[in-house]
C-alpha cells in the first residue's frame, strides 16, 4: 500500500509526463485549532510572543491539495468534521474538476472518509447501478471494510486510495498542514474564531496565488531491510 501511494505521487509530480484528465487529490482535517490571543512584547525594536494567552474558540481545516501542483483546490472551515461535514467537503472538491476526469483522492482511515453517505453519493456520480445493501446489513454498506474496499476500486472513475494505519504521513496534504501551522497559526494571536477564520482564508489565497511549488516526492517505498527491521522493532 505504502509503495502503490508513492507510485501515484511519483506519477502525477514527474515534470516530464503530465497525467491529463487525471488528478491526484491528498485530503484531510486539520482539527482543534486553537485562536489564541497572545501577549506580544517589544524590545528593542524585536516582539516576542509571551506564554500566557486567551482561548477564543477552535475550527477544523479541511483542505485538498492537487498533488501535481501544490494548489489548494478546495478548503472548507466548520466548528465539527464529522460525515457530514466530509461529504459536503467532497462534493465541491469534485466539482472543481471536469465531468469526465478520472480523480484519486489519497486519505487516511478515519471512519467519516468510509461512511455509507459517501460511499452511496460515490455509487451515484460513476453510474454504478448494482446493489448497494444496507449499512449494518448487507452488501457494500455493511461495514468500513466493505465501503473501503468499494471506495478504492481502481475501475471507478472517482475513487479513494487510503494510507496504511501509522502512515497518515504518506499524504502530502500533511506537509502543508505542518507550514500553515509554522508560519501563521504559531506566529499570530487572534482575538476571535472569525479573526482566525479570516486569516487562514488570506493565507490560503495567498498561497496559491504567489507561493505555490510543485511537491518534491522522492520516497518510493520500504526496501526488504527496513520492512524486516520495523517487523523486529
Amino acid at each position: 500500500q505504502v509503495e502503490k501511494i508513492c507510485d501515484l505521487i511519483l506519477e502525477a509530480t514527474h515534470p516530464h509526463q503530465p497525467l491529463l484528465n487525471k488528478h491526484l487529490i491528498s485530503v484531510d482535517e486539520k482539527s482543534g485549532i486553537q485562536a489564541l490571543e497572545r501577549i506580544i512584547t517589544s524590545n528593542n525594536g524585536s516582539q516576542r510572543l509571551e506564554y500566557e494567552y486567551k482561548r477564543h474558540g477552535t475550527t477544523c481545516l479541511m483542505a485538498g491539495m492537487n498533488v501535481a501542483n501544490g494548489e489548494i483546490s478546495h478548503h472548507q472551515l466548520n466548528d465539527t468534521r464529522n460525515e457530514q461535514d466530509f461529504l459536503s467537503f467532497i462534493k465541491v472538491l469534485i466539482e472543481k474538476y471536469p465531468i469526465n476526469d478520472e480523480i484519486t483522492i489519497i486519505a487516511d482511515n478515519l471512519n467519516t472518509h468510509m461512511s455509507a453517505s459517501l460511499t452511496k453519493w460515490v455509487a451515484k456520480q460513476i453510474g454504478f447501478e448494482g446493489d448497494l445493501g444496507e449499512k449494518r446489513g448487507r452488501g457494500i454498506l455493511k461495514s468500513m471494510v466493505s465501503r473501503k474496499a468499494f471506495l478504492e476500486d481502481k475501475s471507478h472513475r472517482i475513487r479513494f486510495v487510503f494510507t496504511p494505519r501509522h502512515c497518515s504521513w504518506l499524504n502530502p496534504i500533511e506537509n502543508w498542514f505542518s507550514k500553515i501551522q509554522r508560519q501563521l497559526i504559531n506566529r499570530t494571536s487572534f482575538t476571535s474564531k472569525s479573526t482566525l477564520c479570516q486569516t487562514i482564508e488570506r493565507y490560503i489565497n495567498c498561497y496559491n496565488q504567489h507561493w505555490l511549488k510543485p511537491l518534491k516526492w522522492k520516497f518510493k517505498g520500504f526496501t526488504k531491510e527496513k520492512e524486516i527491521n520495523i517487523i523486529l522493532t
